[in-house]
C-alpha cells in the first residue's frame, strides 16, 4: 500500500464524505469575522467534515462558539520556539488519519505559512511552503490559485483581470475561492453573548491599528452633538490604553470622546464576543475601519463605516478588500482623493502627508445623514 504524497496545491479535488480539514487563522478580530463564510462553506460542501481551527486567544470565544468548528487551539502569539509544540498537537489530531486539506487564512504571515505546511495535509490552500520548507509552494494554473501571485488584491484592475472567476475583491470571497468553496461569500455570521450593561442606542468605535484610518476628534464630537440633538444615547467601545501608551494611536481621540457628558465610556467592558452581543442590541454603530466594524456588520447591526476613501474607493483603507457587505452597512465617501496609502499597498501605518486629507474629506454631516438612514432602515434579520 502506497502513501499518498502530502503538501500538494489544492485544486478543488473531492475529499470524500468525511474529510479532515485544518484552517489556520489570524490574531486579528476582523480576520476571523471574514473567515466565517469559508468555515460555513466547508461544511456545506462536506457535511461530514471534521474542521480543526488553529487560532488566537483574541478570537477564542468566537472560535469556540462557531458552529462550523469542531475543535480549536491557540497558535498565537507567533513564536518560532512554539513550532514544535504546535506540530506535536497537529500530529496528535491526525494520529489515525492525516488532514485532507489545510487552509491558510493569514495571508503571507511566515508563521502560518510554515505551520500550514507542517500540518502534513494532503492538499494545501492559501499561501504555503513546499513540503521540505525550502521554498514557496507553487501556486498552480487555476485562476483561484493564481491570485496568490498577485501583489495587490484591492484594486479594480485586479478584479478586471479575474472577470468571470471572481465576483468581488472581498477577502471573504477570496478565502473561499482559494479553497474552491462556493457559498454566499458576503453572509458573515457571529455568535454573541449579552453584555453586563444596558446598551446605548449608538455604539461608537474611534480607534484603529493604522493611524492613517483615524478620523479626528473634532468631527467625532460634532457627530456626538448631532446624536444628542436626535435624542440618541451613545456608548464608546474599545479597549483601554495600556499604561504609558495613552498618547498612541487613537487613544487621544477616544479620551476626548469619553470626556463628553453624553458619551458612556464602555471601553474595557466587553470581551469580543460580548461586544458582538452589544452590537446586536444597539440601534446602530458608527466605526472607523477596524475589528469592531466587522463585528457590528457580522451581527446585522445597522452600521456606518467611516472610511477616508473617495467614490472610486481610493483612500486610507483597502476598502474593496475589507469593507463588510450588506444592506445594513453604509460607508462614507471622502470628498478628497489621496492615493498615497494605495501606492504603498497600505504598508504605512501613519499618513505620509502633512495634512490627513482623505479623512478630513469626511464631514460630520455626511456621517449623521448615513446614521439617519441606518436607523430608518433598521437591522438585517
Amino acid at each position: 500500500m502506497t502513501t499518498e504524497p502530502s503538501g500538494r496545491r489544492y485544486g478543488g479535488e473531492d475529499l470524500g464524505p468525511t474529510p479532515r480539514i485544518a484552517v489556520f487563522g489570524s490574531t486579528k478580530l476582523g480576520n476571523f469575522v471574514v473567515t466565517t463564510p469559508l468555515l460555513r462553506g466547508l461544511k456545506e460542501r462536506w457535511a461530514g467534515a471534521r474542521t480543526d481551527f488553529y487560532g488566537s486567544p483574541v478570537n477564542r470565544a468566537f472560535e469556540t462558539a462557531c458552529p462550523w468548528i469542531d475543535w480549536r487551539t491557540d497558535i498565537f502569539p507567533a513564536r518560532d520556539d512554539r513550532l514544535e509544540e504546535i506540530r506535536e498537537t497537529m500530529a496528535g489530531r491526525t494520529r489515525d488519519r492525516p488532514y485532507d486539506l489545510a487552509v491558510n487564512c493569514d495571508g503571507f504571515n511566515p508563521y502560518t505559512t510554515k505551520l500550514v505546511t507542517l500540518s502534513g495535509a494532503r492538499f494545501l490552500a492559501g499561501n504555503a511552503l513546499a513540503p521540505d520548507l525550502s521554498d514557496r509552494l507553487a501556486t498552480g494554473d487555476h485562476p483561484w490559485q493564481r491570485i496568490l501571485d498577485e501583489p495587490d488584491w484591492t484594486t479594480p484592475d485586479f478584479l478586471a483581470r479575474y472577470r468571470g472567476h471572481l465576483t468581488s475583491n472581498y477577502i471573504g470571497e477570496l478565502f473561499c475561492r482559494m479553497a474552491f468553496v462556493d457559498t454566499d461569500f458576503f453572509d458573515v455570521r457571529l455568535e454573541s453573548e449579552r453584555p453586563d450593561f444596558d446598551v446605548p442606542d449608538v455604539l461608537v468605535h474611534a480607534n484603529a491599528t493604522r493611524s492613517a484610518k483615524l478620523w479626528p476628534a473634532e468631527p467625532w464630537l460634532q457627530v456626538v452633538d448631532g446624536c444628542v440633538e436626535r435624542g440618541l444615547s451613545l456608548g464608546l467601545v474599545g479597549v483601554l490604553p495600556p499604561p504609558g501608551r495613552e498618547g498612541e494611536a487613537g487613544y487621544p481621540i477616544e479620551a476626548e470622546l469619553a470626556a463628553h457628558p453624553a458619551v458612556e465610556d464602555l471601553r474595557g467592558r466587553t470581551s469580543p464576543i460580548a461586544l458582538a452581543g452589544a452590537m446586536q442590541e444597539a440601534r446602530a454603530c458608527v466605526s472607523v475601519d477596524s475589528g469592531p466594524l466587522h463585528v457590528a456588520a457580522g451581527v446585522g447591526c445597522p452600521t456606518v463605516a467611516v472610511f477616508g476613501n473617495d467614490e472610486d474607493a481610493v483612500g486610507a483603507s483597502p476598502l474593496l478588500l475589507w469593507m463588510p457587505r450588506g444592506e445594513h452597512v453604509r460607508r462614507t465617501v471622502s470628498e478628497r482623493r489621496c492615493g498615497e496609502c494605495l501606492s504603498r499597498r497600505f504598508r504605512n501605518d501613519d499618513c505620509v502627508l502633512d495634512e490627513h486629507a482623505c479623512m478630513q474629506g469626511v464631514s460630520p454631516a455626511q456621517v449623521l445623514r448615513l446614521l439617519d438612514e441606518a436607523l430608518m432602515h433598521g437591522r438585517t434579520p
